[in-house]
């Protein structure tokens, strides 16, 4: 299937609530403060045109730089994704280098911009030569530091059932959205860094199984993204992942 280089891009500022409060038995103003602490820096504008300036970097139509990304940038992959992708910033942009082998673009995008983090969040379609030109839609959200850099990504197939939230809250406003970004230590400081071996860090894993499976894997992300693409069935996951056929 032969396709246009024409990238098609919107890029909306959201119509937001005031920021959530935060429970006041959490503290703000420490080196673990988590997501919900954070108040914008930046207009709405800026983080939707952030938030879509990562998904030039993986449409071959496009020439662009990287988006700016912090020290320690993580990014997080849902089932029937491979988990955690990438962790740091030279990791990330070497990682999103490897997509050159499978050459996509990037359309339908609808990114916006919020006054509560996740501060960016995306609706996009990824057409890969790989899979016939077949579409992959998806929803990610984007943290960033009060510098206007991106501190976490997270990523959702945009398919029923796989989303943080319901059918009726399209862009996860809710008090119900089950995101990993708000539960870890340190994303929501000015730096946004995250640090593996603070002692909020090992309490929350304590507490949260997928803070513990995110620290276990960011021990050694390179090792942990390999098994788990090892011990994937790759078919499956795109097939699945992507919506492109009822698998068994």
């Amino acid at each position: 299937m032969k396709r246009t280089g024409l990238l098609l891009t919107t890029l909306l500022v959201g119509a937001c609530a005031a920021p959530e409060s935060v429970e006041s038995d959490v503290d703000c103003s420490g080196a673990d403060a988590r997501t919900p602490c954070s108040e914008p820096v930046f207009d709405a504008a800026y983080y939707a045109e952030q938030s879509s300036a990562y998904f030039d970097t993986m449409d071959y139509t496009v020439e662009a730089g990287w988006p700016p990304y912090s020290e320690h940038v993580a990014r997080w992959e849902w089932p029937p994704w491979l988990m955690l992708t990438a962790f740091g910033r030279e990791d990330i942009e070497a990682s999103d280098t490897l997509l050159t082998l499978y050459p996509s673009i990037v359309v339908d995008r609808d990114c916006r911009g919020f006054d509560t983090q996740p501060f960016g969040r995306c609706r996009v379609t990824f057409y890969y030569d790989a899979h016939d030109g077949l579409g992959c839609p998806i929803y990610e959200e984007f943290s960033f530091n009060d510098d206007g850099e991106i501190t976490w990504i997270e990523a959702w197939s945009d398919q029923p059932g796989m989303l943080p939230m319901g059918d009726d809250d399209p862009w996860a406003e809710g008090d119900d959205v089950t995101r990993l970004s708000t539960r870890i230590p340190g994303l929501g400081t000015a730096d946004g860094a995250i640090a593996l071996d603070s002692e909020a860090m090992q309490e929350a894993a304590a507490a949260d199984a997928d803070v513990a499976d995110f620290v276990a894997r960011a021990e050694d992300w390179t090792t942990a993204w390999r098994q788990e693409l090892a011990d994937t069935d790759t078919d499956t996951m795109w097939s699945v992942g992507c919506g492109w056929q009822v698998v068994p």
